[in-house]
């Protein structure tokens, strides 16, 4: 058996392969009424596809734990009966398949009320335009010249979020998930919390590295504490806001050695896995993006701690996956653009590296 199709147990629960699905926003639900944030057929047939193709684990599109933490009005939300129930349909057939659906639980901060991006390439909506509102973020900084400046969050706002992430949990539990992802990574609002490229506070959220973390800390904290545990907790991190990869840029940002330093925090809170990505936090960095640009990031976190992690960035081709695996230098991949072109890479890869594809049941022939 290849390394990509060898099962990975985290907890009490067993992933049946290594290829997994990275978080793609679909930006398809509807932006108000009671339908505001709730899955759609669309979401439905877009996440059975990939199932039915013989992924392992799927991870839904970031999931707002509040309205205002949306990055688009067309995002979905986990912060009310309804959202619950509709996802419920979804993850009851994800398990039909034999497929592990998981949850990413996000909060866009500074990043958020902005257009789909098909439209006006993902502009920013003004908080005074139908579907807008302010954003919320570590501090009044915007992300970039024609974004709004959100309002700086207070302590008592903070503790409102962290117990918002809490709530996103306990339901995504009612809806029927079995692994919880929180979106430490892309620029929003935890990821501007831990980077001092974005946060500019001078109270005990900002500052120093213990400082910087402690809104994510306590994020995860108030989650492990609801989520069961023999249940896996996941947490997706930016390892580099790209700064101190050019040396001719002197800003200051997030580091691959904060990451490191940070994962070993995680780990001592009971995070299982960390989805290692890049970048997201500052809009006009230069990064040099090809194939397997940011595995390294992720074999480092591996070698110098024990924390299990997800390699994801242009990994398209089965040999280079298995070699990733292989070479140790991740326990699994996260396909984003190469599952939407192709739903049934797996079974595919499969095919390739000599394994038994997997494939539903219906599919079977004597």
């Amino acid at each position: 058996m290849s390394s990509l199709f060898s099962p990975l147990p985290l907890r009490s629960l067993t992933v049946p392969n290594r290829v997994w699905m990275a978080a793609m926003c679909q930006y398809s639900a509807a932006p108000e009424g009671d339908a505001t944030g709730v899955p759609t057929d669309w979401h439905f047939a877009h996440l059975a596809a990939r199932a039915t193709g013989g992924t392992g684990l799927i991870i839904t599109e970031a999931t707002s734990v509040t309205p205002e933490g949306r990055i688009s009005p067309y995002d979905l939300g986990i912060w009310n009966d309804a959202q619950v129930s509709a996802f419920r349909r979804i993850t009851d057939f994800l398990k039909s398949q034999g497929t592990v659906p998981g949850i990413q639980l996000a909060h866009a901060g500074r990043k958020a009320s902005t257009e789909r991006t098909w439209v006006d390439r993902g502009r920013p909506i003004a908080p005074d335009e139908p579907h807008g509102w302010t954003p919320i973020g570590p501090s009044p900084v915007p992300f970039s010249a024609d974004s709004t400046t959100p309002e700086e969050l207070t302590e008592e706002g903070i503790r409102e979020v962290v117990q918002s992430f809490a709530d996103g949990a306990r339901r995504a539990l009612e809806a029927g998930f079995e692994v919880v992802e929180i979106h430490g990574a892309h620029g929003y609002l935890i990821h501007q919390f831990l980077s001092p490229y974005s946060n500019h506070r001078t109270d005990g959220y900002g500052g120093s590295f213990e400082g910087r973390t402690r809104f994510a800390l306590e994020v995860v904290d108030a989650i492990r504490a609801v989520w069961p545990a023999e249940l896996p907790l996941f947490f997706r991190v930016s390892a580099t806001d790209w700064l101190d990869e050019n040396p001719e840029d002197d800003r200051e940002g997030w580091t691959l050695d904060d990451t490191v330093r940070f994962t070993k925090e995680l780990q001592a809170r009971g995070v299982d896995l960390l989805d290692v990505s890049t970048g997201g936090n500052v809009p006009d960095v230069r990064i040099d993006a090809h194939p397997g640009y940011q595995v390294p990031f992720a074999e480092r976190v591996r070698r110098e701690t024990s924390m299990p992690v997800a390699a994801v960035g242009l990994i398209t081709e089965p040999a280079q996956a298995e070699h990733i695996l292989a070479s140790g230098k991740a326990d699994a991949v996260l396909l984003g653009r190469e599952l939407l072109r192709d739903p049934y890479w797996a079974r595919h890869a499969a095919t390739a590296l000599g394994d038994e594809a997997p494939s539903p049941v219906q599919y079977h022939r004597a």
